[in-house]
């Protein structure tokens, strides 16, 4: 897949997170997702393998719709690895810098792997 193709892929699968993220739709998380898929909602914990996992957290952690908004863009790609950065506002008062490393299948509709870093913007280290 060429450097266009992939950015076209990549803002595709990242449009329908967003999708899910806010409908919380079990068959709009399972969608993106590979049947061997994981997802590590946080880098240094164990990932959540396969749909129906993922979901099951997902939805454990799920954000109410609406109630934050989200800004990205891709920051870089390379082969089927896409890096995201992005600020999650949230109404409730706090923001986070967000990066995330997507792992897509060979034909860029779904991951094979998402890893998500979140950092709270008041709490600076």
């Amino acid at each position: 897949m060429d450097r266009s193709a992939a950015d076209a892929a990549a803002r595709r699968w990242i449009e329908g997170y967003l999708r899910a993220w806010g409908s919380n739709d079990p068959d709009d998380i399972r969608v993106l997702f590979t049947d061997d898929a994981s997802y590590r909602f946080e880098p240094w914990t164990a990932p959540a393998i396969g749909p129906d996992e993922i979901v099951r957290h997902w939805l454990e952690r799920r954000d109410d719709a609406g109630s934050y908004r989200f800004e990205w863009d891709v920051a870089a790609i390379d082969g089927d690895l896409v890096f995201v950065e992005g600020v999650t506002t949230y109404d409730r008062g706090v923001t986070y810098s967000n990066l995330w490393m997507i792992r897509l299948d060979d034909a860029g509709h779904r991951a094979r792997s998402l890893t998500e870093w979140f950092m709270d913007q008041s709490n600076p280290s």
